[in-house]
């Protein structure tokens, strides 16, 4: 008996088992976040909208966790919508019930909704964080549409403990949020949220008044709402830029960037607060960078300013970026065409003395970066002081 030889292109028996299995992976779920600047903007029920209209179409959609928190209007929007049962996990004597992750997958619906996707799992649950539950969720091939404000992302909560003096104890990390393939802002002025929560749409009159008089103030919402309006222009910002990139598109920026350099000064405060002002003019993202040029050694006392600096910078809500350059100007402008930054501001010091022929910093960087506009931040007026003509 004879045999013929194998034949090269035919693929061997664990090549095929291998292809076998890749193919029976579900392709991972997609993830839609309806974000918003605080509590009672309407999120849980724009996600609940959107699954009546996916339902209508047909598809197989079911309610993982929504939370209506004896909201009737939101309560209402349950009807009709298929509830996978929660949880039942005993703390303290106490049994609170909680997403059932393991159910949903068994389900295995083409879409869940998973609301509050900041919120900790009560301990003794397979997973400490809700966002956790929806990430596996979307491991088995299941669209997670969730909900958070903006206060609970990772980068974004310690500038909110710090300007509202509000602690933020329920985070999810910057890349969960960020790497979500549909980021949609749930907005409302924040006149219109109080007058909401006043005829209780939000909370009962008892808890309304308090969180009016303390969290839910005038000026807390308008922060709260800058910092959910920049951080969804920033996630629109990068979709562009990504574009541009991905397409070999030899353009300027498509969108506003600001950036303020850090140094140890106390004027480079004002600056920051200059470049968050631009920003949320903008509905930009803030960028705050700090280069150390090799020899120009600082000392502790100044390596501590700078790092008060940045700290500030970061309450502000920027992104901190932190390099080495032999050359200031070579530094920033290497920064500035990597981030693709529109807006650079500086602090200005005039020259004290004779410097002929020696460019400015924000003379070299405009030189360098054509479209780039830099902002010189002045010391103060005295005060009292006036001009004359």
């Amino acid at each position: 008996m004879t045999t013929e030889p194998a034949d090269p292109s035919r693929p061997t028996g664990d090549q095929m088992l291998a292809r076998l299995n890749a193919e029976q992976k579900p392709e991972r779920g997609r993830l839609r976040i309806y974000m918003g600047m605080a509590p009672g903007v309407g999120k849980t029920y724009k996600m609940l909208e959107e699954a009546h209209r996916r339902h209508d179409r047909g598809t197989d959609v079911v309610v993982g966790f929504v939370e209506t928190y004896g909201r009737r209007h939101t309560a209402a929007l349950l009807d009709g919508l298929e509830v996978v049962p929660r949880r039942r996990v005993e703390y303290r004597g106490v049994a609170v019930e909680e997403m059932d992750a393991d159910a949903i997958i068994a389900r295995h619906p083409a879409v869940a909704l998973v609301d509050e996707l900041a919120h900790n799992n009560v301990p003794g649950s397979a997973r400490e964080k809700r966002w956790q539950d929806a990430e596996l969720i979307r491991d088995a091939g299941i669209e997670v549409i969730s909900t958070c404000n903006v206060q609970h992302v990772e980068s974004i909560a310690d500038a909110v403990e710090t300007i509202l003096d509000v602690p933020v104890r329920e985070r999810i990390p910057d890349e969960v949020v960020r790497a979500a393939d549909e980021i949609e802002l749930v907005d409302m002025s924040p006149h219109a949220l109080r007058q909401r929560m006043r005829h209780g749409n939000v909370y009962p009159p008892d808890r309304a008044t308090l969180a009016l008089e303390r969290f839910f103030t005038e000026t807390n919402l308008t922060a709260l709402r800058d910092l959910s309006l920049r951080f969804v222009a920033g996630k629109v910002d990068e979709q562009l830029e990504d574009i541009v990139t991905e397409r070999g598109l030899h353009v300027g920026p498509v969108t506003e960037r600001v950036m303020a350099l850090v140094d140890e000064s106390v004027e480079c405060r004002r600056a920051l607060r200059r470049s968050a002002s631009i920003a949320s003019a903008l509905h930009a993202p803030l960028l705050a960078v700090a280069v150390e040029t090799p020899g120009v050694g600082l000392s502790r006392d100044r390596q501590q300013n700078v790092k008060a600096n940045l700290d500030y910078a970061v309450d502000l809500g920027a992104e901190i970026i932190r390099g080495e350059a032999a050359d200031l100007a070579r530094g920033l402008e290497e920064v500035v065409r990597e981030r693709r930054v529109t807006h650079l501001v500086l602090v200005h010091r005039p020259h004290r003395g004779l410097h002929v022929g020696r460019a400015s910093l924000a003379d070299r960087l405009l030189d360098a970066v054509p479209g780039l506009e830099v902002h010189l931040v002045g010391e103060p007026a005295p005060v009292g002081h006036t001009h004359q003509a």
